[in-house]
């Protein structure tokens, strides 16, 4: 009896009826049809993303055997960057809202009418922010923390790969269309062979190997700039075939649809103030953490860069579940929104605890593949146990983003992201790490109650029906 109680509870727990409220129930649902009609867009867009972060893994391993500085040098860069790519990543928000909603309501040239607005903008704004990176480099990066011993360095990197970003916002854009589409194996082949190239001239330009110099960190600036102008290539490409969903006509780009921009701005404007909120309150946790000193940087970028596994993952079902979810609404098929934002949790839920069990059980030699310092390997390990009860609240995070962002409630994910990364992140780093005295520590436990207070606040959020109900 019991064994039969405890199946029928496991049973519940996954099964799509269970879901979703009786009243809401349109027909009977098949446990393994939805979840191979999830996995089918979700693997490769799963497999794109954790391959992504594998490069940033493999990116850090080779940078750190230039030394400690160098991984301090190139994790002050990443804030600073980021905070120019906000206004992109709002604006492929907006893309994979309108065009995965177009594609359930069978609008075929109004999606592509969309991805042929934003292009145009994509191209203008990015010169116009890649020149005032220039102007900016050395202030920006002293401000982020950047110490005497790691400006020299930071500088030139961060110069280069803003450079690159002209060509990743460019594919950004476009790929933001595919998975909306639910075509996620044409980014995920764009991904695999721009970040294959990225890894070959990271080994080349960083030690220098056969005929190539001996670059370092610029090395693998310029190899990151490199594979960017590749997935641009590849992206650009995909859009050019006469028999794909997405097809860029001349004649769409020669004057402005206004409809489209209109919308583009509508959604994206909610997204770019969650976004500008993210890169402050991370640009702010990222000074003060390097604050700390070049070591307790070093060992905290070891260890954001191996979370960034664990994020990948969130990453990668939040596609499949954004574009479910923006399709099904087009179809006026709520029921299957719900359902397939529900599926993405309960797989995240069950890839996540095999993440903490990997940061628990293997932290010593995660942290050996990119230092030999005692220290810092020792420190490192004892922020994993930390990352291993974070990663279960931050994977379905970022999957309950997805989906939000999928239906079009960019506004609310703008608020959480005020509350919680840039209050209550950095609010709660800065007492922890200096009053509290518990230096990088106190970082890593600021991080958790972030990713716990985004996780809640996305919850209850999922409780309502007004995020399902926004018009696109």
């Amino acid at each position: 009896m019991e064994i039969r109680q405890k199946r029928n509870l496991l049973y519940r727990f996954f099964a799509p009826e269970y879901m979703i409220s009786p009243s809401m129930r349109q027909e009977s649902y098949s446990l393994s049809g939805m979840y191979r009609s999830f996995v089918k867009i979700a693997w490769p867009a799963l497999v794109e993303s954790v391959l992504v972060g594998l490069v940033t893994f493999i990116d850090s391993m080779m940078v750190s055997s230039v030394g400690e500085e160098a991984v301090a040098a190139v994790g002050l860069t990443n804030q600073p960057r980021l905070l120019f790519y906000a206004v992109f990543l709002s604006m492929s928000i907006a893309v994979n809202a309108i065009v995965s909603r177009r594609f359930g309501e069978k609008r075929q040239e109004d999606a592509n009418r969309c991805l042929a607005t934003v292009l145009p903008i994509t191209v203008i704004l990015c010169a116009v922010l890649t020149v005032l990176a220039f102007a900016v480099a050395r202030p920006l990066l002293l401000f982020a923390g950047a110490q005497a011993d790691t400006i020299e360095l930071a500088v030139p990197y961060f110069c280069i790969c803003m450079v690159g970003m002209n060509f990743t916002v460019f594919s950004l854009m476009i790929n933001a269309a595919h998975r909306a589409c639910g075509n996620t194996r044409i980014t995920l082949v764009t991904n695999l062979c721009a970040n294959g190239i990225n890894v070959i001239m990271n080994a080349l330009l960083i030690n220098g190997l056969f005929f190539f110099p001996k670059l370092g960190v610029t090395g693998a600036a310029i190899a990151t700039m490199i594979g960017n102008f590749s997935t641009a290539v590849i992206s650009l490409a995909s859009v050019l075939r006469k028999d794909r969903y997405l097809r860029l006509r001349l004649s769409y780009l020669k004057s402005w649809d206004w409809h489209q921009l209109g919308l583009i701005f509508r959604i994206g404007s909610g997204s770019l103030v969650e976004q500008i909120f993210m890169r402050l309150g991370f640009f702010s946790y990222a000074k003060i953490v390097a604050e700390l000193g070049t070591q307790e940087f070093a060992t905290h970028q070891i260890v954001m860069t191996i979370i960034t596994l664990s994020f990948t993952v969130g990453d990668g079902l939040s596609v499949a579940a954004g574009a479910l979810v923006g399709q099904n609404l087009g179809k006026k098929r709520v029921d299957y929104a719900l359902i397939y934002s529900r599926i993405g949790q309960r797989i995240g839920i069950c890839l996540s605890l095999v993440l903490s069990v990997v940061f628990l059980t293997a932290g010593g030699p995660l942290m050996r593949l990119f230092s030999d310092e005692e220290w810092v390997i020792r420190t490192g390990i004892h922020l994993l146990w930390i990352v291993a009860l974070t990663s279960p609240f931050q994977i379905i995070q970022v999957e309950c983003r997805g989906c939000l962002n999928g239906a079009g409630d960019t506004k609310f994910m703008a608020v959480v992201s005020f509350v919680s990364i840039a209050l209550v992140r950095p609010v709660l780093a800065y007492v922890l790490c200096y009053p509290a005295g518990l230096g990088v520590y106190g970082a890593w436990i600021s991080l958790f109650f972030d990713q716990f207070t985004r996780f809640a606040l996305a919850m209850l959020r999922f409780r309502g029906s007004s995020w399902y109900k926004k018009k696109v």
